[in-house]
């Protein structure tokens, strides 16, 4: 083959090189996605709010079923209270604990009441409390907000340790504002010397 067939050759080759090219790489875009962040937020906490009221719902069931003449008596009192934004319930199936005088340690005796309220808490897992603090009348006010708050604090680190999540419960103190028994003796001070437990309804 002579010289200028072979620079024929190879200048064909050539050309047939440049027009087959690299092979195209295959660009996949993401799509961009249809619901923003403040439309996912909302729907999720559509969802927990629905998950709440089932449980809530479950939970006058069970309450229910406890009475005697087995009537739908409202044993979770709907109720609006100083302080609580919406609205809170009271149940029975949470026991409140009592404290000696000037004191907010939780004692041995108090434990399995405790233990009672963190298991039905775990049964429910959406549903939020509010402890409330309270002291009797004896102490100035300012004292007994402050006694009561501590009241409230030591009965939520209590069920913080059977593993009751920390956004799940919320203290409050009334000092002696709310006495359970309005009396002016020992029976009725031990009785409002107590750390009493709502549900928060949000």
């Amino acid at each position: 083959m002579g010289k200028k067939s072979l620079s024929v050759v190879v200048i064909i080759l050539c050309f047939g090189f440049v027009l087959m090219g690299c092979p195209k790489k295959t660009v996949v875009k993401e799509e961009p996605s249809m619901k923003g962040t403040d439309e996912l937020a909302a729907e999720r906490a559509a969802r927990e709010k629905e998950a709440r009221e089932k449980e809530l719902s479950r939970i006058k069931e069970e309450e229910a079923k406890k009475t005697r003449t087995g009537e739908l008596e409202k044993s979770l009192v709907a109720k609006k209270e100083p302080g609580v934004e919406g609205v809170v319930f009271e149940s029975t199936m949470l026991k409140d604990i009592y404290f000696d005088f000037d004191k907010y340690d939780v004692g041995p005796e108090d434990t399995p009441i405790l233990k009672e309220n963190a298991a039905l808490l775990k049964k429910y897992p959406n549903v939020k409390i509010q402890i409330e603090g309270h002291c009797d009348e004896r102490g100035t006010n300012e004292y007994n907000l402050a006694l009561g708050e501590r009241r409230a604090n030591s009965t939520k680190n209590y069920l913080l340790s059977l593993g009751i999540s920390p956004d799940r419960i919320s203290t409050i103190s009334y000092g002696e504002e709310k006495p359970l028994d309005s009396g002016h003796d020992e029976s009725a001070w031990g009785k409002n010397r107590r750390a009493h437990t709502i549900i928060l309804s949000k």
